[in-house]
């Protein structure tokens, strides 16, 4: 009777522990579970902000870009632009391209403010004179060389005038018998001489024929 009840009392232990194991189990089951769920939850957000950011940031850098290519394109063309209107002589004199008079003979205009006047050995009051060879003449013909870009030795001067007033005079010049000719304005600066104002780039030569 006493071993019937021992084996009774001991089925019972066993049957005890198997319940605590399973519900241990099943708890540890429960967990991980949830820790799986959980993390496949967070992980499709993590990798979305991962993927999403980068094209952010591509978007923001991108009108920022624009201005700066904006602005170099603006400098390229005012560069250039100042680069056609503008162009320098042999000797270094920078000439600005103007608006023309409207003779359909000129090419282009020209005037610049590195022009100087050339200076003189004449005193007093100043006569302009047109009598070639005399000291007046000479020095108009030395301006309007300065003011061509020429040099004065090799220099052809087919014409040379009053340009409208006393202290005002045009010549037509060109390197020796080069077709391509100019016209040359000056005019006189009490005590510094003649300095050139304007230079007209001809077609043709229209007092070489």
């Amino acid at each position: 009777m006493s071993s019937r009840l021992d084996r009774h009392d001991k089925k019972r232990k066993i049957n005890k522990f198997y319940n605590i194991a399973i519900t241990i189990v099943s708890l540890l089951i429960v967990i991980v579970a949830i820790t799986i769920f959980t993390n496949n939850d967070v992980d499709p957000v993590s990798k979305e902000q991962e993927k999403t950011a980068p094209k952010e940031e591509v978007k923001e850098s991108t009108p920022e870009s624009e201005p700066e290519d904006k602005g170099k394109d603006e400098t390229e063309e005012a560069v250039t632009e100042e680069s056609e209107s503008e162009e320098e002589q042999a000797d270094g004199v920078k000439l600005e391209q103007i608006e023309g008079s409207g003779d359909a003979n000129v090419l282009n205009t020209y005037t610049s403010e590195d022009w100087q006047p050339i200076g003189t050995e004449q005193t007093g009051s100043h006569t302009t004179s047109f009598e070639k060879g005399s000291k007046d003449w000479n020095e108009m013909t030395k301006a309007i060389a300065y003011g061509a870009g020429l040099d004065e030795g090799s220099m052809r001067l087919w014409w040379l005038k009053n340009g409208g007033s006393p202290t005002t005079a045009i010549g037509t010049v060109s390197e020796g018998d080069n077709p391509q000719a100019y016209r040359v304005y000056i005019e006189w600066v009490d005590g510094a001489g003649w300095k050139p104002v304007k230079v007209e780039e001809l077609k043709e030569n229209d007092r070489g024929r």
